[in-house]
């Protein structure tokens, strides 16, 4: 039996786009023919994925997990929400958030860890799944948060079961105050969170190339007004304020009841709770969000298919 090497692995892998471990045992079954071995592959059914990891992947779900003080979010893309409703794609999704949490942001060390239950990795796992499923599958990112004393609470917007839907929200809570009742304004926080889509937390965390750049539109819309420059910058101070307003966590209305600020909610909530809260972040996926999904002309493919 000729000798299988890891780069004769790597080359098929590249070649076939299958995992590892079916690689591995391609190669034996050919005794190292490495032609045969993307044959047998394809036999399989297990050559198919490298031919759809180009194919655009904006539908799926987002995946939420939480434990104790550390919480996670995963997007994993499919090219259609018909396969984000697959089970098996689902349970896929859940997994890999459970996974997240020890892995945190790093996508990268999330592919490369077991995937439970096999002596697979995640990637590899995946791409079995994806030969199976027929679609172009990946994890897109992963972000987690973590606090101690506190909590981390969780939201899923548009959930088909629970910890998987098309929005996902952490917010992290720092305190030593009740837990159940800061578990509650999380969650409620969280809930806002999906709705207000905040850029940051407070101001002083508002990322300066932002303000900067939206600074500088107002100043110009202010000069246009012909106003004197100590009006002007009146002008501006004041419409800036309405855009930390709108983009910063603790200046915004509160979703819940429309009336009181984030900041207000949370200073309320030090009462009954017993203890000083700091919102110490927040993480917001959308699926899909920034994906460049292609746009087709469907009267024109019919009239391609048709021969005009």
């Amino acid at each position: 039996m000729a000798e299988i090497s890891a780069q004769l692995v790597k080359e098929l892998r590249e070649k076939s786009g299958a995992g590892m471990m079916d690689c591995k045992k391609a190669l034996a079954a050919t005794n190292g023919d490495l032609e045969g071995a993307v044959d047998w592959l394809r036999k399989q059914g297990l050559a198919q994925a490298s031919k759809k990891a180009g194919r655009v992947a904006a539908e799926g779900l987002v995946g939420v997990a939480v434990q104790g003080g550390r919480g996670v979010l995963v997007e994993v893309n499919s090219e259609t929400d018909f396969v984000a409703r697959n089970d098996k794609f689902q349970d896929f999704v859940t997994k890999a958030s459970e996974i997240a949490l020890k892995t945190g942001d790093d996508v990268e060390a999330l592919k490369a860890a077991p995937f439970p239950g096999t002596s697979k990795s995640v990637q590899d796992y995946l791409t079995e799944l994806v030969a199976t499923i027929g679609e172009n599958i990946q994890i897109r990112r992963a972000k987690s948060l973590s606090v101690n004393p506190g909590v981390v609470a969780s939201y899923v917007h548009s959930a088909i079961a629970p910890g998987r839907g098309k929005i996902g929200v952490l917010v992290a809570l720092e305190s030593t105050g009740d837990a159940a009742k800061l578990a509650e304004l999380g969650k409620q926080l969280a809930m806002h969170v999906a709705a207000a889509n905040p850029q940051s937390v407070s101001v002083a965390t508002l990322d300066p190339a932002s303000v900067a750049r939206e600074r500088a539109i107002l100043v110009e819309q202010a000069k246009q007004s012909g106003k004197p420059d100590a009006v002007v910058e009146k002008m501006v101070e004041g419409r800036l304020k309405k855009f930390y307003e709108d983009s910063v966590l603790l200046e915004q209305v509160f979703v819940v009841d429309g009336e009181s600020r984030v900041s207000k909610v949370v200073a309320e909530a030090e009462k009954s709770i017993g203890a000083p809260i700091k919102v110490v972040g927040f993480a917001r996926y959308a699926l899909g969000e920034g994906i460049q999904k292609a746009q087709s002309d469907f009267a024109a493919e019919v009239a391609a298919a048709a021969g005009h």
